[in-house]
């Protein structure tokens, strides 16, 4: 690593088991916030015997920072693997990026005071990226700390890319709405951990598996007794811990229901009342979605069509059998990437004119750091170590697009948050590995842009754009008088007085110049035609052309204004202009429609033709 660069201010705050040895040309600086946890939960967090494993320090105590940080710039590391499973080369985003962290979260959650302080350190320490794997529901911008925090990091030139949430497929479930963050959704990788499970009538059932014992992967093992405690009680259903009998499982292949307790918990709930193997099966809700976990006795994930076939057959059977058969790791036979079925879903409740989430990147079963006192279930009883290990989330997609933010920002140092967003968002990929439509869920149908934003982040043109939509944070504080806050409203967030009347009154028909273009139509009748402005700076080539293509939403008509519809630049950092009419008076009724807009580039010489894409989304929320 490079030395630290001479503008860091930050610290590497000592407490327990971490000294300001432990910070490094790598991890350049550390520090922990507990005044908000403590003030709700009073005792000391460094009293052993009245916590669940926590260190009163930056030190990592149950791993999410550590797989976090580690994705999104950790160093190259040759051999890595999940006790075996998923051996290859660990690698973050940017590997060259100098890492900060602020651990604001503890076992009983994160606390708004704890996360302000941590953001505006960030900012004051000077980080170029804040990358927040945090988030829940969407609430409104003037209560979110996240949004408020991250509104004061844009404004110093910051570049906030935070996680979507994981309350998907619900539609409008997206956290952090915000419009000057960055807002990552979730997807598939083509990398599948099999692990069938053979029944004793001689059907098998696809599921994953990251679980790394001695099995006999030909064979699975000896036939196992099925056992699920259908007409039993809801707990055993769900295997919760002490619901399991151990006159009923010892020795059997339990099968739990997904919900309420963890995955993993399952499977040691399962361990613990002496049952030898665990199938895991996907609810309706959770259809085939497939995050693996690392378990702690033989066990397997199934999906909701799966699981059926599986009760069918134990109760049908006067003594069920089964036997998993782990197929190791296999790469490259999937369709990837696709939405994951949890990934938060817009349309945006607090702003409905910016559609978020703003794109997808890797979220499910991605392998990265872990830290050596905890084991890879995540699990307290869990005694195996393990440098490395798999989560699913939003959170582990948020620091793909953190990494890639680090790599556009190192290409142009100069380049504003907007500028980086903009280049990430317009560059995404839309088409999966087979050149198919991005789908929701594997196989599924094909994924709208409320699941997806402008799609799956292609780091290799983030940095070569062409294009770019840039904002002031003058013109964010706009758009929030737009949306009606109140003068109070607003000053929560900008901590500046704003007159919302006046403002609108000198900016009439402000539309914010988002890189994609969302509009919110009322039902039953109303306004049904807008006018959106954009302006695009030119940051490729001089002496470039651009050509408008328009794929409008169905019954929606979506007029580019120029005359003819093209985009002359004679120079480097040459702004232009232009207008997008969007006329639904055709589509009345609907809830949704979507389309795009391209700029593509004429020619570009012996170098690629350039496409700035922007998705259109038309809603007509219900009031």
């Amino acid at each position: 690593m490079p030395p630290v660069p001479d503008r860091w201010r930050g610290v590497c705050e000592t407490g327990e088991r971490f000294n300001a040895t432990n910070c490094n040309r790598k991890l350049v600086g550390a520090r922990f916030y507990s005044k908000g946890h403590r003030a709700n939960y009073p005792t000391d967090p460094s009293d052993a015997a009245a916590r669940t494993r926590e260190y009163a320090s930056p030190r990592d105590a149950h791993g999410h920072g550590t797989h976090t940080a580690s994705t999104a710039a950790g160093s190259a590391v040759a051999g890595a693997s999940v006790l075996g499973a998923g051996a290859g080369e660990a690698r973050g985003v940017a590997p060259g990026a100098h890492v900060a962290a602020y651990k604001v979260c503890w076992f009983n959650g994160c606390f708004s005071s704890d996360i302000l302080a941590g953001m505006d350190d960030a900012v004051r320490d000077g980080v170029d990226v804040l990358s927040l794997s945090l988030g829940g529901f969407p609430i409104p911008l003037f209560e979110d700390s996240i949004a408020i925090g991250s509104f004061r990091a844009t404004v110093r030139g910051v570049s906030v890319v935070s996680a979507a949430g994981n309350n998907g497929p619900e539609p409008s479930s997206v956290a952090n709405e915000a419009p000057w963050m960055l807002t990552v959704g979730a997807a598939t990788l083509d990398r599948r951990f099999p692990a069938y499970v053979r029944l004793g009538n001689g059907r098998v059932l696809y599921g994953e598996s990251m679980y790394p014992g001695k099995v006999d992967l030909k064979n699975g093992g000896k036939a196992l007794e099925l056992f699920y405690a259908a007409g039993g009680s809801r707990e055993g259903m769900y295997c919760m811990k002490g619901s399991l009998s151990v006159a009923d499982v010892a020795g059997k292949m339990v099968v739990c229901d997904r919900g309420i307790t963890g995955r993993a918990d399952k499977g040691q709930a399962v361990k613990e009342a002496g049952g030898a193997a665990m199938v895991l099966t996907n609810s309706e809700i959770n259809r085939q979605e497939d995050s693996v976990d690392v378990h702690v006795l033989p066990a397997t994930l199934v999906g909701y069509e799966e699981a059926v076939e599986l009760k069918n057959y134990i109760s049908s059977t006067p003594r069920p059998v089964a036997r998993i058969v782990f197929g190791g790791t296999r790469i490259g036979r999937a369709r990837a990437p696709a939405v994951a079925l949890f990934s938060a879903r817009g349309p945006s409740v607090t702003s409905p004119s910016v559609l978020k989430p703003d794109v997808i990147a890797p979220g499910v079963n991605i392998i990265a750091a872990w830290p050596g006192s905890v084991g890879p279930s995540g699990l307290d009883g869990d005694a195996r170590r393990s440098n490395f290990t798999v989560l699913s989330g939003t959170s582990m997609a948020c620091p793909h697009v953190s990494g890639i933010a680090a790599l556009v920002r190192s290409a142009h140092p100069s380049w504003s948050p907007a500028m980086v967003r903009s280049a990430i968002m317009t560059t995404a990929d839309v088409k999966d590995r087979q050149g198919k439509p991005i789908t929701d869920g594997d196989g599924g149908e094909r994924a709208d842009a409320f699941a997806m934003g402008a799609g799956h982040v292609n780091p290799a043109l983030a940095v070569d754009p062409g294009l770019i939509y840039d904002i002031e944070p003058a013109d964010y504080v706009t758009h929030l008088c737009t949306l009606g806050y109140t003068q109070r409203e607003v000053f929560k967030i900008t901590h500046s007085a704003v007159n919302c009347s006046e403002l609108l009154q000198d900016n009439p028909g402000f539309t914010l110049n988002y890189p994609s273009i969302a509009v919110a139509f009322k039902h039953g009748g109303g306004e049904a035609s807008a006018v959106l402005r954009r302006t695009v700076t030119n940051v490729g080539a001089p002496n470039s052309t651009y050509t408008a293509r328009v794929a409008a939403p169905p019954g929606v008509k979506v007029t580019v204004a120029r005359a003819p519809t093209t985009l002359a630049f004679a120079e480097f950092g040459e702004k232009k202009s232009f207008q997008v009419w969007v006329d639904a008076s055709a589509a009345a009724g609907k809830d949704s429609a979507e389309g795009c807009l391209v700029w593509k580039q004429r020619s570009a010489g012996q170098g690629r033709r350039r496409t700035v894409r922007s998705p259109i989304a038309v809603t007509w929320p219900v009031e």
